[in-house]
């Protein structure tokens, strides 16, 4: 697994916007998932 590891941080070393994009990205699914809970409690109309 390091080596995955390893492989990884070298290709975000090389691609740093990659790098911002894949935190955006985490930031929004999980936001998103909290938004989907919250929507679920809801009792309807």
């Amino acid at each position: 697994m390091s080596q995955t590891d390893t492989s990884m941080t070298e290709w975000l070393s090389e691609h740093p916007r990659m790098m911002g994009a894949l935190f955006t990205l985490v930031l929004l699914l999980s936001q998103a998932g909290s938004v989907a809970g919250s929507q679920a409690a809801t009792a309807g109309p």
